[in-house]
């Protein structure tokens, strides 16, 4: 098996030059002279850049499709596996520890009329607490 694939390595190598023309222009719609001016290692990343891509975009498919064979055979009633888990966001801890005390500041000045504000010019109700 081996010994057939050197037999074509050997009578594929004088195409080199009109394999990747071929497969420029086929994918990345180049002209020749496009392709003509760019540089061995350009071709060498752009392939790579390619093969990265296609990887991706396979395994992104495959898995929506083990993840809708797994929601088609669940259980009636159970929840549906998400597709892409939702993560929560990394927290600025220094705008946070801003955002705090430019709160403290203005409580401590004017008190907690400034919720209420922010429920009025949004057109909703403060909540009330229930219970108690």
């Amino acid at each position: 098996m081996g010994e057939r694939n050197h037999e074509k390595e050997k009578l594929a190598r004088p195409f080199t030059y009109e394999q990747g023309l071929a497969f420029f222009v086929v994918n990345f719609n180049y002209s020749k002279e496009e392709y003509d001016a760019l540089t061995d290692r350009e071709k060498l990343f752009i392939y790579k850049a390619y093969e990265t891509k296609i990887v991706s975009e396979t395994t992104h498919m495959r898995n929506a499709v083990m993840n809708a064979v797994a929601n088609a055979m669940r259980k009636k009633g159970k929840k549906p596996y998400e597709l892409f888990t939702k993560k929560q966001e990394k927290v600025d801890v220094a705008f946070t520890e801003n955002a705090l005390e430019v709160i403290q500041d203005i409580e401590s000045t004017e008190g907690k009329s400034w919720v209420d504000l922010i429920y009025v010019k949004n057109g909703m109700r403060k909540p009330t607490q229930k219970g108690g």
